[in-house]
């Protein structure tokens, strides 16, 4: 391996993330001012610096090294569904519940389930959020270091350090600020870094039906462009991951809930899914090229996950100049989710546990002071999980967008049909859900069964609401009748 210093793709990673740490102090004295404006950006978004933060947060590890690695092993762009029905999801999100979240004023989704079913029920589902959030953290942060290693030519430890520190600077010195000014650069590097890519590829193949003939030779299917052409079923649950997955996931919503209004809510959320649909077309081609075998060559003990960074620095396929330009663009996809997701920990640890169970009556100035200690101390957690946890990287997110499924079902009933759903409803649902997402993981794992987790997580949930609101019909309200 050439000399780390002559590597032109490590000069221009480190080139990038100098300018992105550099800018991120500008935002340290605003971000310190009080815990609104760390957590929130003091809810002074406009429609197209929301919609950018809140389409940032997708456009990560999952868009970019998971959709071109199930490309590649599918010898299909059934992965791009993942972009796909995320953009629809965010589009029914404002239509349906993001003037909510920003009317209310919270911080957290799990104060949203609060403020329509009270504490107990945000209580159980803070805690799932936490599991849902330090799952899909890890995975970015595993994803950003499988990146870095081959550039930086060091051990997989170091660049999940290294991984870890970079985030963790910019967000404890800027907060939601420093996220907003990362984002709307890393959505400019990463369009243009993997845009390039995918027109010199197109260029070097010569014709598209090149790169067609090649994948049928090796097993395609004939429609492989067809999203479902590997199965509905399994597309179908991608879909209904997205969808509900995203109406209640804390990182991408954070921004909704820092707009500067509910109609800037709404249009941004709406906005997001124009930046959120073609990235993942783009990045699932670019898997298919990897695997077509015309720039390089595939060993049988290949991993599919270094699909994406192996074509980029392919000097067959694209100059290093260029190709850094895109290995950049890459981990500025992962690095606009790494934040997001880790600081969505930090806020349902900061408001949901700290101020909202330990110390309800905390000063702005001791929430504060806690929320940028967390900033820290959730590297304790997702670090240990990208050294040893290794698995997946599409498969281990939708883990985490199943239970956030959960919070959607939950907080659509509440909002449309609040009568219809008790308190005791959701505290079921989160604890039932919740282990049948585990349930059915396991059950895979040791061939029980075998159910999707998306299925299992939405199927769980409707079964314990209905348990629920038995249960306070014929126990709960049986009881006060008879007190009474």
């Amino acid at each position: 391996m050439e000399s780390l210093f002559s590597n032109t793709y490590f000069w221009v990673v480190v080139i990038y993330f100098a300018v992105v740490l550099f800018i991120s102090f500008f935002t340290k004295k605003v971000a310190s001012r009080s815990s609104a404006d760390f957590l929130v950006a003091g809810r002074n978004l406009g429609v197209l610096v929301c919609a950018i933060v809140v389409s940032a947060e997708w456009l990560g590890g999952l868009s970019t090294i998971g959709v071109s690695e199930k490309a590649f092993n599918t010898l299909s762009l059934q992965p791009i569904l993942y972009n796909i029905s995320t953009a629809v999801g965010m589009i029914i999100l404002g239509f349906t519940l993001a003037k909510y979240y920003r009317e209310r004023n919270v911080h957290t989704v799990s104060e949203m389930i609060e403020s329509i079913f009270g504490k107990k029920a945000r209580s159980i589902s803070a805690f799932a959020f936490l599991i849902a959030f330090i799952t899909l953290a890890y995975v970015e942060l595993t994803t950003f270091a499988t990146v870095l290693s081959p550039i930086f030519g060091i051990s997989w430890v170091w660049s999940v350090i290294l991984a870890a520190t970079i985030t963790t600077l910019y967000t404890y010195i800027g907060g939601m600020h420093a996220l907003t000014i990362v984002a709307i650069i890393n959505l400019i590097v990463r369009y243009v870094g993997l845009g390039i890519a995918l027109i010199v590829g197109i260029i070097a193949i010569g014709k598209f039906s090149n790169l067609s003939a090649r994948l049928v030779e090796l097993g395609a299917p004939h429609n492989y462009y067809n999203p479902f052409s590997i199965g509905w079923t399994a597309a179908f649950s991608l879909i209904l991951g997205g969808i509900f997955g995203g109406m209640a996931a804390q990182a991408s919503i954070q921004p909704i809930f820092a707009a500067k209004s509910p109609l800037t809510a709404k249009r941004a959320a709406i906005l997001s899914a124009v930046f959120i649909a073609p990235f993942g077309i783009i990045t699932g081609i670019l898997g298919l090229m990897a695997r077509s075998g015309f720039f390089f060559n595939i060993d049988a003990g290949f991993n599919a996950k270094m699909a994406l960074p192996k074509l980029l620095m392919t000097p067959a396929f694209i100059h290093p100049i260029l190709g850094g330009v895109a290995i950049a663009a890459i981990l500025a996809a992962i690095l606009s989710t790494i934040g997001p997701v880790s600081f969505a920990v930090v806020t349902i640890a900061t408001k949901d546990i700290y101020h909202g169970l330990i110390n309800p009556n905390a000063s702005d100035k001791s929430i504060l002071k806690f929320a940028k200690r967390s900033v820290i101390l959730v590297n304790v957690i997702t670090v240990p999980l990208a050294l040893f946890v290794k698995g997946a990287i599409l498969d281990a997110g939708y883990f985490s967008y199943a239970i956030r499924a959960i919070g959607a079902i939950v907080i659509l009933l509440g909002i449309y049909k609040i009568k219809w759903i008790t308190q005791h409803a959701v505290r079921f649902a989160f604890v039932g859900g919740t282990l049948a997402i585990v349930l059915s993981i396991v059950a895979k794992k040791y061939g029980w069964f075998d159910i999707d987790k998306t299925y299992a997580s939405i199927i769980a949930t409707i079964f314990f609401i209905i348990v629920g609101n038995l249960y306070t019909k014929f126990f709960v309200n049986k009881k006060k009748l008879i007190k009474a």
